[in-house]
């Protein structure tokens, strides 16, 4: 079993820059891959929107195109937490972000391919 619990939200000005965490409990955080998705609030029933994923040791990431060059996302195997740098926030980046494991070492864009969730963090863009 992982446990993961997300921190760093806030509320932000457009064009400032937040760094989200998302601390995991278990033995088996080193080898699960980790993703970041959102979900606005303005859209309920929609998919939770992939952000960013890590592979088990780091080796390997990848971004939804709407979040490129903008943010980063990184690990930390030995203190068993995941990083999402976000920089040049904007309006429409508003969302509840959540990090959730994958049973696997390499990572997926697609939240079904996940295993555990955590409760999510809220962040907010003003312009």
């Amino acid at each position: 079993q992982v446990q993961l619990v997300e921190s760093g939200g806030g509320l932000v000005q457009a064009g400032g820059s937040l760094r989200l965490s998302c601390a995991a409990s278990g033995r088996t955080f080193s080898s699960n891959a980790m993703g970041w998705f959102r979900q606005a609030r303005q859209a309920p029933g929609k998919e939770r929107e992939f952000v960013a994923l890590i592979s088990w040791n780091g080796g390997s990431t990848d971004y939804a195109d709407s979040v490129k060059g903008r943010f980063t996302i990184s690990r930390d195997n030995a203190k068993n937490t995941v990083f999402l740098q976000m920089d040049s926030l904007k309006p429409e980046d508003t969302a509840v972000y959540y990090c959730a494991a994958r049973r696997y070492y390499s990572g997926s864009a697609y939240p079904d391919d996940y295993h555990y969730w955590g409760q999510g963090t809220q962040v907010t863009v003003s312009s």
